[in-house]
């Protein structure tokens, strides 16, 4: 039986509808500012200053509710410029040549050269879109110009006051969340790996986990970037003692697992060289492979412990839980390099670089005597 056109079509559909997420919190919470903004800026220029133009100042109003306060500010400094650029020049050019169609090839291309040369960002689009606005409108008188500029400085003020007194915008929390989830996801793979090495894992399997650990320096680049949204968060923001704000872990938490991603990203590349039939590195022998299975699991525990650690603080019972992962997981260590002086080099080749890479692995996860998990490698620079 052939599924009817209504089952068919929500098949085809089903795969991206389920891809996407429902708005949060912050993007709710902007957008019905921004619609405050327009709304007040709109009634501030159209029904008290009965401005000939006011669609200008909820334009403004709307540009300038930005992730943060400090970029809104930067922001409100770039589109005064643009958009005041681009009325001048709409004007001027109207003025000069008294066609519409004349004075749009004039300005336009001026207009776009100046938003796409100055170093302003998106706010560029602003000159050229301004241009077509006032000359649409079809007055360029010099009063009418002035109350344009007026207006898209009221939407700027505005959006600006709007943005920094109601729930003004604090991103501590992402940094705290995007920190959490890096031991996680170090967890889970060390996870896949201690499941795998003792089975006979293919070069399929053993690249997946490779591209698994190719993944975790793409979110420690994010985790740097919400690093930086935090602290500009923080900047000429009136309200953020008064906003929740989450303590966030130091940098050097950064630098752990960086470490700890590179060892991954070794191991993982190792254990893919050992499964790929185009490679002359052969795969480890079984006792040693299941002394590395032990050792990847307890490796997983210790990474969960760190994440535990990160998010309800350092107690007891979750580090000594931690010490014993880590001790457990040296035993392994200790037993795979029984197997170091196996017959066979090449053998010998493969499972020496997999106990030098855990053996790195299990010193960078080792925690500082103040309990954090910070290693040695951390607090003494190496890399």
């Amino acid at each position: 039986m052939r599924p009817s056109g209504t089952t068919a079509v929500r098949e085809r559909l089903g795969g991206p509808l389920a891809a996407v997420r429902p708005p949060g919190r912050y993007q709710v919470v902007q957008s019905l500012k921004a619609a405050a903004a327009a709304a007040l800026a709109w009634a501030l220029t159209g029904w008290w200053l009965a401005a000939p133009m006011a669609l200008m100042a909820p334009w403004a109003a709307v540009a300038l509710v930005q992730g943060t306060v400090y970029r809104s500010l930067r922001s409100a400094v770039e589109l005064l410029a643009m958009m005041g650029a681009g009325t001048l020049l709409a004007a001027g050019a109207a003025a000069l040549t008294g066609d519409t169609m004349t004075a749009m090839l004039i300005a336009l291309p001026l207009t776009v050269l100046l938003g796409n040369w100055a170093p302003v960002g998106e706010q560029g689009l602003y000159a050229p879109t301004t241009a077509l606005f006032v000359l649409a409108y079809g007055t360029y008188s010099l009063p009418a110009v002035g109350h344009r500029l007026l207006e898209t400085g009221v939407g700027a003020v505005v959006g600006i006051a709007v943005n920094a007194l109601v729930l003004p915008p604090v991103h501590s929390l992402q940094v705290r969340t995007l920190a959490c989830a890096l031991p996680r996801s170090c967890s889970q793979l060390l996870h896949d790996l201690s499941e795998g090495v003792v089975e006979e894992y293919d070069e399929a399997r053993a690249e997946r986990w490779h591209r698994a650990a190719g993944e975790l320096p793409g979110r420690l680049s994010d985790l740097r970037a919400a690093r930086g949204r935090a602290s500009e968060s923080f900047r000429f923001n009136p309200g953020h003692r008064l906003r929740r704000s989450t303590s966030s872990p130091s940098t050097d938490w950064d630098g752990v697992w960086a470490l700890v991603a590179n060892r991954l990203l070794t191991l993982t590349l190792t254990l893919w060289e050992t499964a790929s039939e185009h490679r002359g590195l052969p795969r480890p022998p079984d006792p040693p492979l299941r002394a590395l299975g032990a050792l990847f699991a307890a490796a997983s525990e210790v990474c969960a412990r760190n994440a535990a650690v990160m998010e309800r603080g350092p107690d007891d019972a979750c580090l000594q839980e931690r010490a014993g992962h880590l001790a457990e997981a040296r035993r392994a260590l200790a037993d795979a390099k029984e197997y170091l002086h196996a017959p066979g080099p090449d053998a010998g080749a493969s499972l020496g670089s997999l106990v030098a890479g855990c053996q790195a692995l299990l010193d960078d996860l080792t925690p500082g005597e103040d309990g954090s998990a910070l290693p040695a490698a951390v607090r003494t620079g190496r890399t």
